[in-house]
């Protein structure tokens, strides 16, 4: 008697994009909220909206690996992967909080370029990940993604130096300064966790591709 094993269930990279435009959508309202296009209480609802979205991707990714036969990838891939995603965005909404509930003032021009520098990379990655269903063809592609991915991340490190520089040679109110340095702390949290996701994603290439 014969039997045909059940195909590899590919819902999860349609997880991982969904989730992934996600956090693009997040960033984008960092951005607007920073630039003071959003307001921040608008900020804030968006961002618990796009955080419950994510939350539920992740649920369901997690349900169905436990359901899941033949996955396309490790299932501890998949884990990984789906939680440094969601580290991204719990970080970007640790941080819209502390901007708001600090009251810490007008941001400078070097906080807005840090922002964006974050929104960018969030855009690296999410392009990284759109390419992972077809990683054996386009590995050189990720591989790419996750360089620039790297690239940022010194770029937001340089202008995290520099920030903290003017913040204490210009600033006298200490608690401005913890403010202030709370809030580019969270920055740096983002960038960092957006590098763990490009070697989480360069390992899983090497397995499979």
């Amino acid at each position: 008697m014969s039997f045909r094993l059940k195909p590899k269930e590919e819902k999860f990279f349609e997880f991982m994009d969904n989730h992934a435009e996600l956090c693009v959508e997040a960033a984008d309202v960092m951005v607007d909220s920073v630039n003071g296009k959003t307001s921040q209480i608008t900020a804030l609802s968006l961002i618990e909206e796009l955080g419950n979205k994510a939350d539920k991707i992740v649920e369901a990714t997690e349900s169905k690996l436990h359901k899941t036969f033949i996955a396309p990838l490790d299932r501890e891939d998949i884990h990984v992967l789906t939680e440094i995603q969601n580290e991204i965005m719990n970080s970007i909404g640790d941080f819209l909080h502390k901007f708001y509930k600090y009251e810490p003032g007008e941001p400078s021009e070097g906080i807005i370029l840090m922002v964006k520098n974050v929104r960018d990379c969030v855009k690296q990655v999410n392009k990284a990940i759109n390419e992972v269903p077809n990683m054996k063809k386009n590995y050189l592609k990720i591989e790419a993604r996750t360089n620039k991915i790297k690239q940022l991340e010194a770029l937001g490190d340089e202008l995290y130096r520099d920030e903290m520089v003017k913040l204490f040679c210009n600033t006298t109110d200490a608690i401005q300064i913890l403010k202030w340095k709370e809030i580019m702390t969270e920055l740096e949290k983002m960038l960092d966790t957006c590098v763990v996701l490009a070697d989480s994603l360069k390992r899983v290439v090497l397995k499979y591709a």
